[in-house]
């Protein structure tokens, strides 16, 4: 037997498909083997297709199989069938999703067992903590989710539409303001000039920037070069302007900070200032320069409101993972699946064709109702 087939036997695979970007690797890595965009080239059309757009279940379907392939035989180089596999998922994610997933890896590719992790949870194995207040900013939305004593209180979670998707419409709408005929810019390019160009300002300067007459002096401009021959200017008040969506309360009076507090509100009360000590923040958004620290002005600033004096805290302190924010949650996938918890809690291919069926989450109107 070969040597890499000997140890691909032993291997378990990390999953976590997230709405743009996909990591996948190994069990007891410290980083996944590649992170790719979660879209796949249809053969019939010829064109590329993000998974999230998918039409119907059948589409899904293939969307997965395809991409799937992909993952195997270009990175992992090893056939799935009869290989366990982790995969880390949002609590949140569609009950659709999650089972069209299960069914292409045990119908189509025949593995062996499957784990699937709840993102906010793994995430805190990778710190060795047990509480925390967890932060995920992702494509679509931005979702924080208490977990306290190992395990997320549902009930607590709070979710508003956040993400990077926000994010890239803000900045196209800016762009315009001052560059024209730039509105047909694919989704990379504007993602490339918010990771290359844009960051987070500090609460400060951001006053400062819907004044008429502002009495800063902005950022300097980046001329960005587009296809070798066209430049685009991004000024300095645009890079700095960029991030502010997500901070500026809407109609309810709601916005990043407001989400945290309001998430820890809902617990017991005696872990509010543990939670406000140890918050996680996951997701490649929270990678921007000056994340950290205008978020932790804004929850400061928050907490002279009336409706959040009540919490009576007094910090804000953040963890700093042993990895990159944007795959965190692969990284405890990771750690989860070199345990025993693997083969004791995995669900096996002969008992998901016996149940035809994923086990279900805890009910959210139930966990709901016991713990008010």
């Amino acid at each position: 037997m070969p040597i890499y087939e000997a140890l691909s036997d032993k291997l378990t695979v990390v999953l976590d498909v997230g709405s743009a970007y996909t990591k996948f690797g190994f069990s007891g890595e410290y980083a996944p083997r590649c992170i790719i965009r979660s879209e796949v080239r249809c053969k019939k059309t010829n064109t590329i297709r993000r998974i999230i757009d998918y039409e119907n279940e059948k589409d899904l379907y293939d969307l997965l199989v395809d991409f799937v392939h992909v993952l195997y035989f270009k990175y992992a180089l090893f056939s799935p069938k009869d290989k366990p596999i982790v995969v880390v998922e949002s609590l949140l994610c569609p009950t659709l999703f999650r089972e069209t997933l299960a069914k292409v890896l045990f119908e189509h590719y025949e593995i062996s067992m499957l784990l699937m992790l709840p993102s906010h949870l793994v995430g805190l194995s990778t710190l060795g903590a047990e509480t925390a207040l967890v932060l995920d900013v992702g494509y679509f939305e931005a979702v924080a989710i208490p977990v306290c004593h190992g395990l997320p209180v549902i009930h607590a979670w709070q979710a508003l539409p956040l993400g990077s998707q926000i994010i890239h419409n803000n900045l196209r709408a800016l762009l315009n303001s001052d560059n024209t005929g730039i509105n047909n810019l694919p989704e990379s390019v504007i993602e490339d000039i918010k990771v290359r160009c844009c960051f987070v300002t500090k609460q400060k300067r951001a006053a400062q920037l819907s004044v008429a007459k502002p009495e800063i002096t902005f950022a300097p401009e980046v001329k960005y070069p587009i296809g070798g021959s066209e430049i685009i200017t991004v000024s300095g008040k645009v890079r700095e302007k960029v991030y502010e969506i997500l901070y500026d309360e809407d109609n309810d009076h709601l916005c990043l900070s407001t989400m945290l507090l309001d998430a820890i509100t809902k617990v017991d009360i005696h872990l509010r200032n543990k939670l406000a000590e140890n918050i996680l923040l996951i997701g490649g958004t929270v990678m921007v320069p000056g994340f950290k620290a205008r978020l932790k002005e804004e929850l400061h600033k928050q907490l002279k409101h009336d409706r959040y004096k009540k919490l009576k805290i007094s910090s804000f302190k953040f963890h700093t993972p042993p990895c990159k924010e944007n795959y965190t949650a692969w990284l405890g996938g990771a750690i989860y699946g070199a345990t025993e918890l693997l083969s004791m809690k995995a669900l096996t291919r002969e008992k998901y064709f016996k149940e035809n069926r994923l086990p279900d989450w805890p009910n959210m109107r139930d966990n709901f109702r016991t713990n008010n």
